[in-house]
């Protein structure tokens, strides 16, 4: 049977990883002509809750650097793999400046530079750290992206530690092109891109977002209508909040305001105009201008 551009996801299963990963990354890593066997992931956690690394590590024998910036979990994670001479577990900030960027830590260890696999989930900053890096190319990596972004949407958080915002799926995918990789596969909130030069072994005829993006689940859609009702359809909700988005709390006019502006009384039309002067008042002035020169003529 002939193959579609997401076959991938058939071999979505989990052994640590949360939605599936486990079995894409085994999949993945078996397409390639030649393995290194060697990965890296951050945050690392503690190593085993979620992991995007312990299966390789685990079940096929994988060395691997583990980076784990918050001490307690780090402590666990150094803990775990403690007897472990392969697996190199370090207690860093991965960031984007040259000082703490992917390349310097892992220029401290043995990991060569064309290493197999890297995953990247630290909440936020994935898009910045992988911009970051360029001396160290994995063949294949497995990062972050907003799910609750529309496809169609190109955003890219603000790079600062303290912001967790995260990036959207098509921000990520212009990166991946730049940096001179593929999109192979969507798995939850995760992307799998592959260096370019491999991608004709995944036999993808069609790698577009709108193809490999199967699940919109999380998308919250915002739209008004011609009376000026902001409306909501899709997910609302904010997913890590586990809080509902109300469309009665984001309304921008009164309830008695809400109709086509055409079809104002002589009331609605002073109210309106005192709402549009606060908010908008070049708006306001060019409105006034326009009615005194409709009247003029």
């Amino acid at each position: 049977m002939e193959k579609t551009s997401t076959w991938l996801m058939s071999y979505q299963s989990n052994v640590y990883s949360q939605e599936g990963e486990d079995g894409v990354i085994e999949q993945i890593l078996e397409t390639l002509p030649e393995q290194s066997m060697w990965c890296v992931e951050f945050g690392a956690l503690d190593g085993m809750y979620l992991s995007n690394s312990r299966n390789l590590i685990e079940h096929r024998n994988y060395a691997a650097v583990l980076i784990e910036a918050n001490r307690k979990f780090y402590n666990k994670l150094q803990s775990l793999y403690n007897s472990n001479n392969d697996v190199t577990t370090i207690n860093k900030f991965v960031g984007f400046s040259e000082e703490d960027s992917l390349d310097t830590i892992l220029s401290e260890t043995e990991i060569p530079v064309d290493y197999d696999f890297l995953s990247i989930d630290i909440d936020g900053n994935d898009y910045h750290v992988w911009k970051a890096a360029s001396k160290y190319r994995p063949k294949a990596l497995c990062i972050e992206f907003n799910p609750t972004i529309p496809t169609e949407v190109n955003f890219v958080q603000a790079a600062d530690p303290s912001v967790c915002q995260g990036s959207s799926i098509s921000a990520l995918v212009e990166l991946g092109k730049e940096k001179g990789y593929e999109l192979i596969s969507v798995v939850g909130v995760n992307l799998f891109f592959i260096r370019a030069e491999y991608f004709p072994l995944f036999n993808i005829d069609d790698n577009s977002l709108a193809t490999m993006r199967t699940n919109l689940d999380n998308i919250t859609y915002i739209f008004s209508g011609y009376d000026g009702t902001i409306l909501l359809s899709g997910f609302k909700k904010l997913p890590w909040h586990r809080l509902d988005i109300k469309e009665k709390k984001i309304q921008l006019l009164p309830a008695f305001l809400r109709n086509y502006p055409g079809n104002y009384n002589s009331f609605q039309l002073v109210l309106y105009g005192l709402i549009l002067l606060k908010a908008k008042p070049h708006t306001f002035i060019e409105r006034v201008k326009r009615f005194i020169n409709r009247n003029k003529n």
